[in-house]
């Protein structure tokens, strides 16, 4: 294998703009709510009703990630697969591993009892392709038995390449790459080795290894019609600003999103990360970077860096019905449970077409003065999915974050919480709970919530959050436009110069 890839420029990218199955370039495509390219609509179409992949999908569809890959073939410095909590959301922490029958009977269980499941993905936790035999069956046990579901694999590309036959022949059309770095100095910093020709080859060397199998990965996928979106994780100092160049290069081999995720680094997870002091990114550093990258790429905004035996929709975890002692006792007729499932996904996609349609028939709204707010206001929201606010201040376990600007509203990405009220009369260390909120959603000007308690209120309202509870059950983006205007009505926002090109939030 020629191995005389040293900097950036040595990596060969396509010169001309790709344009994967059936896309569009960088110009002539946008959106006013996202300054991101829009995705060509055969992408759309495929990604519909996949909600890692779809940020409108996954507010009413689930996904489930079998644990059956225990092995890595790379070392990074920001993993720590050993470390295991319940409450704990991060790539490959699991509370079990399972054999391949045990996670096909898994997944059979799992769509039967939650018809609104749509994918079933392998992430780990380890790589799926540094277990290829336990991956392989896997697949190819929920492809004979549910052909209905998709199949859609996480890995760090350095096995790929000589896998990518098979993958395409299974039908796995969902597939992720991590990406950290294309220069193997940047490379190096953060994975210190990798196995190759069962043989570990360390430090520059290694990473340059990794990263030209990736790159390889992702030309023959792209080539074979699979769609390939790239996880990056942010590690400030290290790779930040390098990423703007990962993003290039993987959007130019023909990539369709990328996803950049904060490093997650608490000391009490035992990564080399965590251990040495090395920080994640702020809020502020993450949409920063993403914005600098989003400019002609699809951004992923609504990645929760999911553990790999997650199961639900995106934000929620339902792992725990599921665990192995409880699938062996179970009988599955999955045949019996694939009507139901194709009743509530049909309906699931009604309804999804009919709010696209809604939200496009909207009227424009100015203020009193004709004069539009000048000025984006982010806002959190409570929700426990279905694109709706359905839910109470003190059970929310995250918040969705969304900026409403004159152009519109966009996605900004998630939150985490910590639990307000433990159960109907009992609340915990309320100080140190909204403590931790404040800090989360210290940059949010309003919270929409279903439900919310005089004292939180308080609290909020200090803080310089109002809180709102009067768009209880509206649909999200509809309840953000209609309190933009509200807020531009009032005087709170600036307004802008007269004769400025405005595209003010529409409301029905």
């Amino acid at each position: 294998m020629d191995l005389k890839i040293k900097k950036l420029s040595d990596i060969p990218v396509i010169k001309e703009a790709v344009t994967p199955q059936g896309g569009c370039s960088t110009s002539g495509c946008g959106s006013a709510n996202d300054p991101t390219p829009e995705l060509p609509q055969a992408i759309r179409e495929k990604i519909q009703d996949h909600p890692c992949y779809s940020e409108e999908a996954h507010h009413h569809f689930a996904r489930m990630h079998v644990a059956v890959a225990p092995a890595c073939n790379i070392q990074c410095h920001y993993c720590n697969r050993k470390y295991d909590c319940a409450n704990e959301s991060r790539p490959g922490v699991v509370s079990e591993v399972l054999k391949p029958h045990q996670a096909v009977k898994k997944a059979l269980a799992v769509a039967a009892s939650i018809p609104e499941m749509t994918v079933v993905g392998i992430a780990g936790p380890g790589d799926g392709l540094a277990n290829p035999t336990r991956t392989f069956q896997t697949f190819r046990g929920i492809r004979e038995q549910a052909d209905d579901i998709k199949l859609c694999l996480s890995t760090n590309g350095m096995a790929l390449p000589e896998h990518v036959e098979e993958l395409a022949a299974l039908g796995v059309d969902h597939i992720t790459i991590t990406i950290n770095s294309i220069d193997p100095e940047v490379g190096a910093r953060i994975h210190p080795w990798v196995i190759w020709n069962k043989k570990r080859v360390f430090g520059v060397e290694g990473a340059r290894l990794l990263i030209q199998q990736q790159q390889k990965g992702l030309e023959m996928l792209v080539e074979r019609g699979v769609l390939v979106k790239v996880n990056s994780v942010m590690i400030p100092g290290i790779n930040d600003e390098h990423l703007k160049e990962v993003s290039r290069v993987v959007k130019a081999k023909g990539a369709f999103m990328h996803n950049i995720m904060p490093l997650i680094s608490e000391p009490e997870h035992g990564t080399y990360f965590g251990l040495n002091g090395q920080r994640g990114p702020t809020q502020a550093e993450l949409t920063a970077l993403r914005d600098a990258c989003g400019t002609d790429m699809k951004m992923m905004r609504h990645c929760r860096q999911c553990r790999a035996d997650a199961v639900g929709r995106l934000g929620e975890d339902r792992g725990a019905e599921f665990t192995a002692d409880r699938i062996d006792e179970l009988e599955v007729d999955y045949p019996a449970a694939r009507e139901r499932r194709d009743q509530v996904q049909a309906a699931i996609r009604e309804s999804m077409g009919a709010k696209r349609l809604a939200s496009t028939a909207r009227a424009p709204v100015a203020s009193a003065t004709g004069k539009a707010a000048s000025r984006p206001v982010l806002m959190a929201v409570a929700t426990q999915g279905g694109g709706v606010i359905n839910q109470h201040f003190g059970h929310a376990r995250e918040f969705l974050v969304y900026r409403a600007s004159p152009e519109g509203v966009r996605f900004e990405g998630h939150r985490r919480a910590d639990l307000y009220c433990s159960g109907p009369d009992e609340c915990g260390d309320r100080e140190q709970v909204m403590a931790s909120t404040l800090r989360s959603l210290e940059d949010c000007e309003v919270l929409l919530c279903s439900r919310i308690g005089i004292e939180p209120w308080s609290t909020l309202e200090a803080a310089g959050i109002t809180p709102n509870p009067n768009h209880a059950m509206e649909p999200i983006e509809d309840a953000i436009l209609a309190v933009y205007r509200e807020m531009m009505e009032s005087g709170q926002l600036a307004p802008v110069e007269e004769g400025s090109n405005s595209l003010m939030a529409e409301v029905s």
